[in-house]
């Protein structure tokens, strides 16, 4: 079986795992240390790039919930992907449910980073 060569990582970052993507491209995903508190999506979104991230996507959520759930509060996170009429997507680190909510509404963060293979 062949592995994969972690990436390296900075101070405080946890890597998650290569994932790929219907267009067949893989990456590296790791969770940037930080958990901010709750703000709306825009906000959140300007702090995960300010520290060179952005917010993980559905499918990062939901794996950052199955295998990861003990670096996240019981709480609700905004991800990166947006709904029509100013919605935005987030996991229930509570019980595992996705959902959207108004992008006003203030939720937390955690920021990932992604590395090509």
């Amino acid at each position: 079986m062949q592995q994969l060569q972690i990436p390296p990582l900075n101070e405080g970052e946890t890597y998650i795992g290569a994932i790929g993507n219907a267009k067949g491209e893989i990456y590296h995903l790791v969770l940037l240390p930080g958990d901010k508190e709750p703000a709306p999506h825009e906000k959140q979104m300007a702090w995960a790039q300010s520290i060179g991230g952005d917010l993980p996507n559905r499918v990062e959520q939901a794996i950052l919930f199955a295998e990861h759930k003990n670096l996240f509060e019981e709480r609700a996170y905004w991800s990166n992907q947006l709904d029509e009429d100013g919605w935005a997507w987030c996991q229930f680190f509570s019980y595992g449910v996705q959902d959207f909510y108004h992008t006003n509404d203030a939720l937390r963060a955690r920021a990932v980073r992604r590395l090509p293979i």
